[in-house]
């Protein structure tokens, strides 16, 4: 077979994308990361991503969401394949899903862009934030070969409050850096300068979905809100330790406002141990709505 055919016959074999963004939100009741069909998922999904995407990173159909251009970067230890995880594509399945009942998101700790690309492949209007200057720079890269219309960048953190803080690179997972003080024990090599950062009540009146990834920070954002900015706003949120999901549960029971976790199959949140205490255990979702809406695209 010639080098032509190969690469032809390599583009047009079947994948497990094919299907899995729109089996993914009927299968939402298996979503907990300790279940059977999320391991099984998990493995497969591994095995696909590394195949698809540890090249030059073209995917001529990434699911329904078309070409996707996201080009091998290595972070530290880990690289760009470790964000194509799981728990990542349930939360794109929902985004396509949803793609008629949010029309503007905030994407907190957008990182390379990936969380970008993907709503505005779905038609979103995003504003995009990511204070590590070396990510701001790769992630308007990518949304331009992305062709990305509707995606604003910010190269700034997301606080309780606007002015300057100290950010921690950490050198060894780059995904994993951080505003001082957010994680409790960084570890190996840091470096540390100052960023510009917003106050999350400055912007959330823009939105109504947000993506938050604010590796520790999600506390100090989250517990600046009130009751009314949830009225017509849901959000994705990972939380990245115990303490603060303790700090975020309590928030919200006071202020009466609801969250379903990844942990439990997005059943309601009743104790603090429902609460994801780790990215390890999925993803929170806030929202004044009676359920998670998984079944409808609210058209």
């Amino acid at each position: 077979m010639s080098s032509a055919a190969s690469k032809k016959t390599d583009a047009q074999r079947p994948s497990v994308f094919d299907n899995l963004f729109y089996s993914l939100p009927d299968l939402h009741t298996q979503h907990s990361p300790q279940s059977p069909a999320y391991q099984q998922l998990k493995q497969q999904v591994k095995e696909e991503v590394r195949a698809l995407f540890s090249g030059n990173g073209v995917v001529p159909q990434f699911g329904p969401f078309g070409s996707l251009k996201f080009p091998y970067v290595e972070m530290g230890n880990i690289s760009t394949l470790n964000l194509f995880e799981m728990d990542e594509l349930i939360i794109f399945s929902f985004y396509w899903l949803n793609r008629r009942r949010y029309q503007r998101v905030l994407d907190i700790g957008a990182n390379l862009g990936l969380h970008s690309i993907i709503l505005d492949k779905c038609g979103y209007s995003v504003s995009a934030y990511e204070p590590d200057p070396t990510h701001f720079k790769i992630l308007n890269r990518n949304l331009e070969s992305n062709n990305c219309k509707k995606v604003k960048t910010f190269n700034a953190a997301v606080s309780s409050r606007t002015g300057t803080m100290e950010f921690v690179r950490v050198l060894g997972n780059t995904t994993g850096s951080h505003l001082a003080g957010s994680k409790p024990n960084p570890y190996g090599r840091l470096e540390k300068f100052p960023v510009p950062v917003v106050a999350i009540r400055d912007i959330i009146v823009e939105a109504n979905l947000i993506k938050l990834d604010a590796e520790g920070h999600e506390k100090e954002i989250l517990t600046a809100t009130s009751q009314e900015h949830w009225l017509n706003l849901d959000a994705l949120v990972e939380i990245s330790h115990e303490r603060n999901a303790r700090a975020v549960y309590d928030h919200f029971a006071q202020i009466k406002v609801g969250l379903f976790s990844q942990k439990t199959n997005w059943q309601k949140v009743s104790r603090l141990e429902d609460m994801p205490m780790s990215h390890h255990e999925g993803t929170l979702f806030v929202t004044m709505k009676t359920a998670m809406p998984w079944m409808t695209s609210g058209e």
